[in-house]
């Protein structure tokens, strides 16, 4: 592996998809547009924003699952190409949100985690192959007894697990967690965030974790990038973007996290946005979130603004700071 700072580098991606309107009519929804960020070795970079933003879309885009409309992505310094695209699905995995539909019901829990072992060819032999298997597995915290199992057989905690070990499985250095304990209980969530810090400080894994809960990715994250339709509006370190956040879409979500303490959750307020996301496919002129922000002017309306430095390794995309 190179030197390089950076283990992952987006560069001005965007993702858009033709939608059919009318006879013959076709227009284009930018679900992602001009998205930049980089991620370092060993680090969590968390993605935030409300349903339909383009996290996922980013996500999916990153790893090549849809082919780039623009932009470049590059990992460990070279850029993701046909040539290199092998080797990349080997280093970089998905481990994906719904631990329902992302497994094949119609293979046992063995084969769904030796799939990529198979396809990338990393063991000599059966046996090897299988204890390999049982290795993954008991990682995740699933008896390697269950390898004869079917996807079906299991809770939603113990699928995504599976689906974890799935990831591992080509020993990656890079893994997109799509929002991976949305759909599970709130004390089954804890553990599996939990096994992903523990992996990543055993592996030295870099993450991108895409996720609406905003404490769960302040928990695991080292930096937080904030997405509104397709773009990233604010991003910087964990800790500063709760203490300290500038755009006002930030602030707003803030606002929307439980506070644990009484005292504190009386004298916080609440910021509610006032009317509802604007369609990707009939985007305001200007910047995007300017028709549901309370400081918004004239000149937000003209352009759309650029993210800038508002304090050392922190940045946002607001006319108004």
């Amino acid at each position: 592996m190179s030197e390089n700072k950076y283990l992952v580098e987006v560069k001005n991606l965007k993702q858009y998809f033709p939608i059919t309107t009318g006879f013959l009519k076709t227009t284009m929804l930018k679900a992602v547009d001009d998205v930049s960020f980089s991620i370092r070795k060993g680090e969590t970079l968390g993605l935030v924003g409300e349903s339909g933003c383009g996290k996922t879309t980013v996500g999916r885009t990153l790893l090549h699952l849809y082919k780039p409309t623009g932009g470049q992505v590059l990992f460990d310094g070279k850029e993701v190409s046909a040539a290199t695209m092998k080797e990349y699905r080997r280093r970089a995995q998905m481990v994906f949100q719904d631990p329902y539909s992302s497994l094949n019901p119609r293979m046992t829990v063995g084969d769904i985690v030796a799939e990529p072992i198979d396809v990338h060819k990393l063991c000599k032999n059966r046996k090897e192959r299988d204890e390999r298997v049982r290795e993954l597995l008991a990682t995740v915290g699933i008896s390697s007894e269950q390898a004869t199992r079917y996807a079906h057989e299991f809770s939603g905690g113990q699928r995504q697990r599976i689906g974890i070990a799935r990831a591992l499985a080509s020993n990656p250095e890079f893994i997109v967690c799509d929002e991976p304990v949305s759909a599970l209980d709130v004390s089954i969530q804890a553990q599996v965030v939990n096994m992903l810090e523990d992996l990543q400080s055993k592996l030295g894994l870099s993450y991108l974790f895409i996720a609406h809960d905003l404490s769960v990715v302040k928990h695991i994250s080292n930096r937080i990038a904030v997405m509104y339709l397709g773009h990233i509006v604010e991003m910087a370190d964990a800790n500063e973007l709760h203490h300290n956040p500038a755009h006002p879409y930030t602030i707003s979500l803030l606002s929307a996290v439980p506070i644990p303490d009484p005292d504190r959750a009386r004298e916080s307020k609440r910021i509610v946005l006032e009317g509802d996301v604007p369609s990707p496919m009939r985007m305001p002129s200007g910047c995007p979130f300017r028709t549901r922000c309370a400081r918004a002017t004239a000149k937000c309306a003209e352009c759309r603004p650029e993210l800038r430095e508002v304090a050392p390794g922190h940045v946002a995309a607001c006319h108004n700071l």
